[in-house]
């Protein structure tokens, strides 16, 4: 079999693919596949900087440790309008609305570019007494607030790529954000070790070096997506004309992605509030942590895939008026999901030690990363369910719900846990722990996603997915539909 015929059996367009008919097994497959590889790259940068930081010294692992969650901060500020788009798209992609689908893209791209502009401003003014709040040692604050500066003023080159691929998923492209994802890790890969450890004329740059390759690896990303949806070959097409903002369409991504900017926004203030918790301990600890979270965004692609994938499935679907297909498709992703996330689990738990020894050698690092792999190992499939059933929620429209079910889970329930266990201040900490003892966060992270994704499937089983059509038409946007040469007058719903 020939090389073109093996990729056409594993990716398939957006002409090719029905999301609203047919196989669902099929369709979450090729929509969710090039999904998984996208993540797959995008967590590449991430772990390249890992890797070349492990080398260079064991602080500048801490700090981009410290450094990380702030940046999954920012960005989930964002992503929520992000989210917002690519429901809308879906949605109007579903019910045949191709003229509301592209004003939802066009205006989602220039707010989202206005959103990353002003959080850069003001994550670049007060990084520094953010990253205070961790109480770091001095050396490793200093790497990290130098990482972080240079992040926050590439936002908008990183907001811009993430709008590009939720847009193109809401239309039920996927193949082509994972192309030119593809693209940018390489470029991202090879100046990594050029600016971190310097070469020939280039300085050695160490945390900043990491950042300023991850920053012009992003933007050349978005400067590929945005030329992409202007020529409207693939996917989605937006217009500059479309793209004067509009305040009362804002009003309409707002009420959307607001509650999708919480749920993003509680899983980031988690895991800075679990690191607070985790810089009480050593600095082996904390870098064992920041080890353990990549490791997990790496694990944990497929069921985020499956999760992006069901949104846009179950989008389109509300859209066409499919709600059968919305609950065949939910049970199926939330079956899959556990089983693939529990074979992986398998597999962590049994080479834990090898997977953290990757990114650090250091047997403090190497002892306590393997202990977090152990723990929520046997998790994974649970948090497989979580994610499939919270893609549902927001494809529907239920931004909202998802939201709920996110801040029980880390601000009601992982949070007050970890403290409490891992510094032994009720009597189950006895029986479990050494007191005080970092394995109390880990049991945090595992009971917590037990929890949680029995709190979503019960909440979906239950109908609670229902209600969130966002294709109505007012008399304006239904004159406007007749005309098919004014779309932006849906700004007016």
């Amino acid at each position: 079999m020939s090389l073109r015929r093996r990729l056409g059996s594993l990716f398939k367009s957006q002409s090719e693919l029905d999301l609203t008919n047919g196989s669902i097994p099929r369709s979450l497959f090729f929509l969710s596949f090039p999904i998984v590889i996208t993540n797959l790259l995008q967590v590449g940068y991430n772990l390249a900087d890992t890797f070349w930081l492990g080398q260079y010294s064991t602080e500048a692992l801490a700090a981009i440790s410290l450094g990380f969650p702030l940046v999954y901060l920012f960005i989930s500020l964002g992503l929520g309008l992000t989210v917002a788009g690519s429901v809308l798209v879906a949605q109007h992609t579903g019910a045949d609305q191709p003229a509301k689908a592209e004003y939802a893209a066009s205006q989602t791209v220039v707010f989202t570019l206005l959103a990353g502009l002003v959080l850069g401003a003001l994550g670049f003014q007060f990084v520094a007494e953010l990253l205070g709040v961790f109480g770091a040692e001095p050396a490793v604050l200093e790497l990290a607030t130098d990482y972080m500066e240079v992040i926050s003023l590439g936002l908008p080159f990183l907001f811009g790529f993430t709008v590009f691929i939720a847009l193109m998923r809401g239309a039920g492209d996927t193949v082509t954000p994972m192309l030119v994802m593809f693209g940018t890790v390489v470029l991202n890969v090879a100046l990594d070790p050029l600016l971190i450890f310097g070469v020939g004329p280039l300085p050695e740059l160490g945390v900043e070096g990491a950042a300023i390759a991850t920053v012009f690896a992003r933007g050349s990303a978005m400067v590929v997506g945005l030329w992409l949806m202007f020529r409207g070959a693939h996917g989605i097409q937006i217009h500059l004309r479309q793209m004067i903002p509009d305040l009362a369409y804002s009003k309409k991504l707002l009420r959307i992605g607001v509650p999708a900017s919480v749920e993003n926004t509680g899983r980031a203030i988690s895991v800075n509030a679990v690191l607070v918790i985790v810089t009480l301990f050593s600095t082996p600890v904390v870098a064992a942590f920041g080890v353990g979270i990549r490791v997990f965004s790496m694990i944990f692609m497929p069921a985020i895939a499956i999760d992006r994938g069901v949104e846009a499935m179950t989008g389109q679907n509300i859209g066409a008026g499919r709600q059968d297909r919305v609950v065949a498709t939910n049970r199926f992703a939330a079956k899959t999901s556990f089983l693939i996330l529990s074979a992986l689990g398998v597999v962590t738990f049994l080479f834990a030690p090898e997977i953290i020894r990757v990114f650090d050698d250091s047997p403090a690092v190497v002892a306590e990363g393997a202990t977090f792999l152990r723990w929520i190992a046997p998790t994974f499939g649970f948090v497989g369910i979580l994610r499939a059933y919270s893609g549902g929620f927001r494809g529907a429209g239920k931004t909202l719900t998802a939201a709920a079910i996110a801040v029980l889970l880390f601000g009601f329930i992982r949070l007050p846990i970890a403290y409490v266990a891992s510094q032994g201040l009720v009597p189950i900490d006895a029986w479990f722990f050494a007191d005080p003892n970092p394995t109390g966060i880990w049991f945090a992270f595992a009971v917590s996603g037990v929890i949680a994704a029995v709190v979503a499937a019960a909440w979906f089983e239950r109908g609670g997915w229902r209600g969130g059509d966002l294709t109505d038409r007012s008399p304006v946007e239904e004159a406007t539909d007749a005309d098919g040469d004014d779309p932006t007058a849906i700004g007016d719903d």
